[in-house]
């Protein structure tokens, strides 16, 4: 049996994935990074120092499945944040700098993608979809808040282009999360935590206005109103709640606006806020009230950060250069 190894060491996991060569997951393996307890965050040396001590072990866990070198066919790796020019961060050297050892010890064929598109092939795997040329792709992080254009690219090593319309002013949707989950006690990241709180309060949820603007969306008004609430000893429940909404209520509006702007109707919901339930069924009914546009979610597992899209992408690329008969 021939395999597949995907590689991601972002900003709050290392992650290691497997698929054969149908495409199907043989093997996988993450670990959260460490944050202290009341802090929001880690500096980059942290997270490098981190990514280097949990890859040996994820390898040990996974990679058993590799009888021989022959088995590893091609490695996906994600070595840069986003796929413009000098989009850089020292987390994604750790996974690199494997995925280039690996590759000249295996002879196999490295293939390079960006954790936005990692996120991108992801999701098309779980969701399966959207396969058509061109959707909207939205990504929703605690390093991302943007909607992008996604066009089939062929003619690219990455076979898909992206084009950004728009996206957060200030904050991002996952640092409001876990600026709020902090504040309120919350382990960090607090994406699960706040949105069990949430459900307590689903029914009182906090008001928490929005600014949406065209393709643009701030948070950091909406997290200034929260400390506000905080302060007034507001019911931790019904705050988390309410930021829930607020969160949906924006992406929704900005997702509205892009696709009157745009013309397509196929979007794709990736990044680990994406992962909220009450998040994507709000975005579902309200997106759909619109008539020509269709949604595809990944399963909530595979919309946080995972290696999946990085086998996933590489899979695609050696089948091309399979069929071109090089």
């Amino acid at each position: 049996m021939s395999y597949v190894l995907g590689i991601d060491t972002s900003c709050y996991t290392t992650s290691i994935a497997v698929l054969n060569k149908t495409g199907e997951l043989v093997g996988e393996a993450r670990k959260l990074l460490l944050v202290k307890e009341g802090r929001r965050g880690l500096r980059q040396s942290e997270m490098v120092f981190q990514h280097t001590k949990n890859l040996p072990a994820l390898f040990e866990e996974v990679c058993c499945k590799f009888h021989q070198p022959a088995d590893l066919v091609a490695i996906g790796v994600t070595g840069y944040p986003r796929p413009i020019p000098g989009s850089y961060m020292p987390a994604f050297l750790v996974g690199d700098s494997y995925a280039r050892v690996l590759a000249k010890m295996f002879a196999t064929r490295l293939y390079r993608l960006s954790h936005q598109e990692n996120h991108i092939f992801a999701g098309i795997w779980s969701a399966g979809g959207p396969q058509v040329n061109e959707f909207l792709a939205v990504h929703l992080s605690g390093g991302t808040t943007e909607i992008v254009h996604v066009n089939s690219d062929n003619s690219s090593g990455a076979g898909i282009s992206l084009t950004l319309l728009g996206g957060s002013k200030d904050i991002h949707a996952g640092q409001f999360v876990d600026r709020v989950g902090v504040a309120l006690g919350l382990p960090f990241p607090a994406g699960p935590y706040l949105e069990q709180l949430a459900c307590k309060g689903r029914g009182s949820a906090a008001a928490i206005p929005i600014s949406v603007q065209g393709l643009a969306v701030s948070f950091a008004g909406p997290e200034t109103s929260v400390r506000k609430l905080i302060d007034q000893k507001t019911a931790a429940a019904e705050i988390a709640a309410g930021v829930e909404l607020c969160i949906a209520r924006s992406i929704a509006g900005l997702l509205l606006n892009a696709i009157k702007q745009t013309k397509v109707g196929h979007i794709l919901m990736v990044g680990g806020v994406a992962a909220n339930q009450f998040i994507r069924a709000f975005i579902a009914e309200h997106v759909a009230a619109n008539g020509n546009s269709r949604l595809y979610f990944p399963e909530a597992g595979y919309s946080p950060d995972n290696a999946v899209g990085a086998a996933y992408f590489a899979l695609k690329q050696l089948h091309q250069y399979s069929s071109s008969g090089i």
